[in-house]
């Protein structure tokens, strides 16, 4: 089951390039984008209204497509332009476009209602278009269910264990703090203190222990955006609430994630890093990539796993605990945003209460 009245990245700007057509897959719909001689992206349904042959298998003709099967036309907004076999275009002949909107590297699409596709709902990625940041990009496919992944981001106490000799760098911190969670616009905020932390290998700092003040918000319909500041160690106990606005962190890495559905059982898990300018350059952001992908293939290794196993659990239910507060709320504001869509609610794209999850 999906939210369809909500944003999802279809990938990253500069994967749609003028000339060529990239088939994409979102919420189980076929999907094919290109971008026009004036540099805007058209998304359209990758199904032909004729025989349903993919248009992704198509042609260009300056900013319109031809299938290729039978040599129908469409312009940007859908219309059939020409029918090669006869002279009269039928009214119905023509396929749907989605609206499109990029923003901070990202392209994003709207599947639901049309009328409903307001862009301020599109959160704001950390840092990706700021000046002051160096910021790194990757993405890959995960054989699960998206809601598995949005569960692993919201309980980071996970990377004490299954990113033990990354993320985690051998200490039990993620796993014992005991976070701040609370709610916000359209999702929910997760706060802690890691106290004695080593200098990760990608920051250019000296090799010391640190409190790191980890804040990350996760929102609607899959998006995690963390900051980790960093400061001497001692800073918790002085601020245990968290930092005041005039400490200076050692240092500050950043990360923001999309997860996209591709079907009931894929997903696509778009991701970033990155540093401030000052305090990096492109080497090291090279260098946090590549930790944060080999964390994210332990990530993938254990959620496809547990994919199969709640596969073959049928009848039985998954046990909530304590520290499974970030999810269970998470999974609330989904739900009642999905049953008012599918009750026809228009405010069903705006923000709900969360105090039924606690």
């Amino acid at each position: 089951m999906f939210l369809r009245n909500s944003w999802y990245v279809a990938g990253w700007t500069h994967q749609f390039q003028p000339g060529a057509l990239v088939a994409r897959k979102i919420l189980g719909e076929p999907l094919v984008l290109y971008r026009t001689r004036a540099g805007s992206v058209v998304a359209m349904e990758d199904r032909c209204c004729h025989r349903f042959a993919p248009l992704s298998r198509g042609r260009l003709e300056g900013d319109d497509i031809r299938c290729m099967y039978h040599g129908i036309k469409f312009a940007v907004d859908g219309r059939c332009l020409e029918i090669p076999a006869q002279d009269v275009i039928p009214e119905g002949v023509r396929v749907r476009t989605y609206p499109v909107v990029e923003k901070d590297l990202w392209t994003w699409v709207w599947l639901g209602e049309p009328a409903r596709a307001d862009a301020s709902l599109i959160v704001d990625a950390l840092h990706h278009e700021d000046s002051e940041w160096l910021i790194g990009t990757g993405e890959m496919m995960y054989d699960a269910n998206y809601q598995l992944i949005h569960d692993n981001l919201l309980d980071l106490t996970h990377l004490s264990f299954v990113h033990q000799n990354t993320l985690g760098r051998g200490s039990p911190a993620w796993g014992t703090a005991r976070p701040k969670v609370e709610p916000i616009d359209r999702g929910v905020r997760v706060s802690r203190w890691l106290r004695d932390r080593g200098t990760p290998p990608y920051v250019r700092m000296p090799r010391q222990q640190w409190d790191a003040w980890a804040s990350y918000d996760f929102v609607v319909p899959g998006l995690f955006l963390l900051h980790s500041a960093s400061y001497p160690t001692g800073t918790a106990n002085r601020f245990p609430d968290g930092p005041h606005g005039d400490l200076e962190p050692g240092f500050v890495v950043a990360t923001s994630q999309a997860i996209t559905p591709v079907s009931e059982r894929a997903t696509t898990y778009y991701y970033s890093g990155g540093q401030l300018r000052r305090h990096a350059d492109a080497a090291l952001i090279e260098d946090q990539l590549e930790a944060f992908g080999a964390a994210f293939l332990e990530d993938k290794a254990m959620i496809e796993a547990q994919q199969k196993v709640l596969e073959a659990s049928e009848g039985r239910s998954m046990m909530t605990l304590t520290f499974d507060r970030s999810i269970a709320m998470f999974r609330r504001l989904m739900a009642t945003l999905m049953k008012q869509e599918a009750n026809g609610d228009t405010d069903g794209v705006r923000p709900v209460d969360l105090a039924a999850a606690e």
